[in-house]
This record gives structure tokens, sequence and C-alpha cells, in this order.
């Protein structure tokens, strides 16, 4: 009896530790990628990565 009992719990706990670890996990949109990636830089690197993104959208390739 206290054998099946200790082995539930363990099963519990193993399927509750496995649900924290994989269940909520969301795939990031690519917005949120970019912006932490440009967070990182530095705010020269941060500045041309800027332009970069703007000049691809005003010569139509950000479409």
């Amino acid at each position: 009896m206290i054998v099946a009992v200790i082995v539930i719990v363990a099963i519990v706990v193993v399927g509750a530790t496995v649900f924290l670890a994989f269940g909520r996990h969301q795939p990031d949109d690519g917005v949120a990628t970019f912006r932490r990636h440009i967070d990182a830089l530095s705010p020269e690197a941060r500045r041309e990565v800027i332009e970069r993104v703007q000049n691809a959208r005003e010569t139509g390739k950000g479409k």
C-alpha cells in the first residue's frame, strides 16, 4: 500500500515538472525577437540596424 502511494506521488511530481517545463512554452513572434535583439545592441549598432530597416521599408523590401 505504501509503495503504491509513493509511486502515485512520484508520477504526479514528474507530471507536474514536465508540464511546468514544457507546457507553457510559447514560441516568440518575430517582433518580440527583433526587439530583444535591438535592446541587446549598443546605441551605435542599434542606430545602424534601425536605419537599415527603415531603408528596406522605404524601398519596398520590407513587405
